[in-house]
């Protein structure tokens, strides 16, 4: 309540500034642009980028997360627990998760400072709410925390409408999905105020068995502005209740019974097979944004932002036989016997705050565009676990916890950019930036193991690029780079406490014209200490990681948007990618083995996406997605069970728009039918080993496994958008 109250006298505070003159639109939409030009890149700049707009986004708005809306750009990878993407879903660029793909909020972090992920759930249909994106891929330009390791995605938020409006929006679809949005805006007030806003609600049942998904979000916005200043008050959040299905299934099951659930399953007293009806992850989390950009006169121009994100909530589990003394309740005498397990069922919590604030001052004329800024956080996180029901309980209490352990973190971040053009031929960038993080834990970690962290890491992150403008269709450019990465949380846990290096190289060429522009990059990335996916997960189905030592990303991305006559358009992109460990090392049947050069886990060598665009007329837009990724493996160690294989996918896209509608602006209707031809694939799993010393005594065997998600088969949204 106390958060609501002071987020309505910020509201207040901006609406009692108003003061009347004449607007400069122009300036509102380059002062909206600046929230997020420290962390951008230029069209031209020797950065390697794709961006996506407003428009584009909405073609396929109908209730998936972001990251399938970003399947079809190069190096882009998707993955989905529930099958259909909503819920938990994932994306890998250049074969780096989602730990490793550093994202902003308007220039504020998204990836939780512990675990450094990405958790899209959170923010159920935070595409409503996106004015345009910019994914780097490789090191990019620096930005504001963990370092980007694969790729870095800044997303903007909608800008200020000048006009009045709202939007009713409602989809449906397979699996019981289904997906209702209201939007609304004042349009700006006495030509200074704007307050906007947006809720919406999605549900589904998920290809997978129970594997559904209540989702609640919201999005508020007061905007006060005049030539020179835009100030912007912006709470968002979201509430997530996903029935667990992280756990996958092996290659038996996937043969015969591919969306079986293993989660919350347990036999009852009758010896019937039944499942548990609430094994469910229950989330929210909050954001509060205060953004202030100031232009001072037309070379001088600054941006604070000032965040805070409320966290909290559990996801939780039935267990059968569990141990009693583990989840702290001692053992139980009963009629002569002493009772040391029982079924249990049990609550894993997270409740953290993230602050944050930053300051960008830019300097720009005809030769120099200037950016330095500065960047501070911190994160406190509890985590914390407690038994709700035990069916044999002795002298606990409910909700008495088993395990508590804490993790702080603070970061804070200077940097210092600039482009100089040398001429109209040649242009430089540069980009310093210093990283300073310190981590703390205590306590204990889930599995009940003290767990006593204290680590400073000091990083320094240059980076340098050129760019030459051969003529107005054709630019080459070089760049350099350098990132770090300090260990996450599960890691500390593992023992790992080595921060990584990656040194990228990046050389491309632009090719534009009328009806043809193609971007193409050959890429080098150099790490050391990479923190590798083993494939193998932990107990709340977090991916395990392993230090490879040495190891390379080395490939070709080619990008294109040709006008096949006035009514064709194509978009095709190919990567193709050599992603290895350098003299990897396991241990194999009791030793351990050098392995020599092994492929990187979840690094496909080729992956390709294409969309073939038809518009009759103008209203009207059919649109045939391909996406192509080739086999990869789940682990290291190049083993035949660990291999996914190829898939081939396609999806067909209609949007129709009816205009001169008496009660409204326009009516826009979309369709889309995923995965068109029925193909049964897979697009992610999991692969881990264990050491067999007891079938032949004093004998060691390695024994390998994998698990899969099968992804959904055909499956359609349609949906209606009214605007006002």
């Amino acid at each position: 309540m106390k958060r609501f109250v002071c987020y309505l006298f910020v509201l207040n505070s901006i609406i009692c500034a108003a003061q009347e003159k004449t607007p400069d639109s122009t300036k509102v939409e380059s002062l909206d642009a600046v929230i997020v030009q420290a962390v951008r890149v230029k069209d031209d700049a020797p950065v390697t980028h794709s961006n996506l707009d407003k428009d584009e986004l909405q073609k396929r708005n109908l209730g998936q997360d972001i990251p399938y809306l970003l399947n079809y750009l190069p190096s882009v990878v998707t993955s989905s627990d529930a099958g259909a993407g909503v819920g938990y879903t994932y994306m890998r660029v250049r074969g780096s998760d989602a730990s490793r793909i550093n994202v902003t909020l308007n220039g504020i972090p998204f990836n939780d400072a512990e675990s450094q992920g990405t958790f899209w759930v959170n923010l159920p249909d935070f595409t409503s709410s996106v004015q345009n994106l910019q994914l780097q891929r490789g090191v990019g330009t620096s930005t504001n925390g963990s370092g980007a390791f694969g790729a870095s995605l800044n997303i903007l938020t909608d800008g200020v409408s000048e006009t009045p409006g709202g939007e009713i929006a409602t989809s449906l679809g397979s699996y019981n999905t289904r997906k209702h949005t209201l939007k609304f805006t004042t349009g700006l007030m006495k030509d200074r105020v704007e307050l906007s806003g947006r809720l919406s609600r999605i549900l589904s049942d998920g290809y997978i068995d129970r594997a559904s998904s209540d989702l609640k979000s919201y999005f508020l916005q007061a905007a006060f502005k005049d030539d020179n200043t835009l100030i912007k008050a912006i709470a968002f959040g979201g509430e997530e209740v996903t029935y667990q299905s992280w756990f996958g299934i092996d290659a038996a099951t996937l043969e015969t019974d591919r969306t079986f659930n293993p989660a919350g399953m347990y036999t009852d007293e009758n010896g019937m097979t039944r499942f548990y009806d609430n094994e469910v992850d229950n989330y929210a989390q909050d954001h509060y944004q205060l953004i202030w950009n100031q232009r001072f006169d037309n070379n001088w121009n600054l941006n604070t932002a000032a965040n805070y994100t409320y966290g909290r909530g559990f996801f939780e589990q039935y267990q059968e036989e569990a141990n009693l003394e583990f989840h702290g309740i001692e053992p139980i005498a009963i009629g002569g016997d002493t009772i040391t397990t029982s079924d249990l069922i049990r609550r894993r919590w997270l409740d953290n705050d993230f602050y944050a604030i930053n300051a960008n001052l830019n300097y720009k004329n005809s030769e120099f565009d200037i950016t330095g800024g500065a960047f501070y956080s911190f994160y406190d996180g509890d985590h914390f676990g407690e038994v709700i029901w035990s069916r044999y309980s002795g002298d606990s209490e409910i909700r008495d916890r088993y395990y508590f352990g804490t993790g702080d973190k603070s970061e804070f971040t200077v940097f210092s950019k600039a482009t100089w053009q040398l001429n109209s031929k040649w242009s430089v960038y540069a980009d310093l930036q210093g990283r300073f993080v310190n981590y703390k834990t205590s306590g204990l970690s889930s599995e009940r193991i003290p767990l006593e962290v204290s680590e400073n890491y000091n990083f320094f992150n240059p980076k340098a690029g050129v760019s030459l403008f051969i003529n107005s269709s054709n630019q080459l450019y070089a760049s350099f780079g350098i990132a770090h990465r300090e260990p996450r949380r599960s890691d500390f846990e593992q023992g790992i406490f080595t921060a990584e290096k990656l040194t990228d190289y990046e050389l491309g060429w632009r090719f534009t014209s009328e009806k043809t522009a193609v971007n193409t990059n050959l890429f080098y990335m150099d790490y050391r200490d990479q923190l590798v996916l083993t494939g193998a997960l932990d107990d709340v189905g977090a991916p395990i990681r392993a230090t490879s030592g040495n190891s390379y990303r080395v490939g070709i991305e080619i990008d294109a948007e040709l006008e096949i006559g006035s009514k064709l358009k194509a978009r095709p992109n190919l990567a193709l990618s050599s992603n290895k460990n350098v003299d990897f090392v396991t241990s194999r049947d009791g030793m351990l083995v050098n392995l020599g050069k092994t492929n990187i886990s979840f690094s496909p060598e080729i992956v390709a996406g294409n969309s073939l665009e038809y518009s009759p007329f103008k209203s009207f837009q059919l649109a045939f997605l391909s996406k192509y990724v080739g086999e990869q493996y789940m682990g290291n160690i190049d083993s035949e069970v660990s291999k996914l294989d190829s898939y081939f996918v396609n999806d067909l896209n209609i949007v129709y728009t009816l205009e001169r509608v008496p009660f409204a602006k326009s009516i826009v209707f979309n369709a889309l039918v995923n995965n068109i031809f029925n193909v049964k694939y897979v697009s992610n799993g999991y692969f881990f080993t264990y050491d067999d010393d007891f079938s032949e005594p004093g004998t060691v065997t390695t024994i390998e496994g994998a698990g899969y998600y099968p992804q959904a088969t055909i499956n359609v949204l349609v949906g209606a958008t009214i605007n006002f």
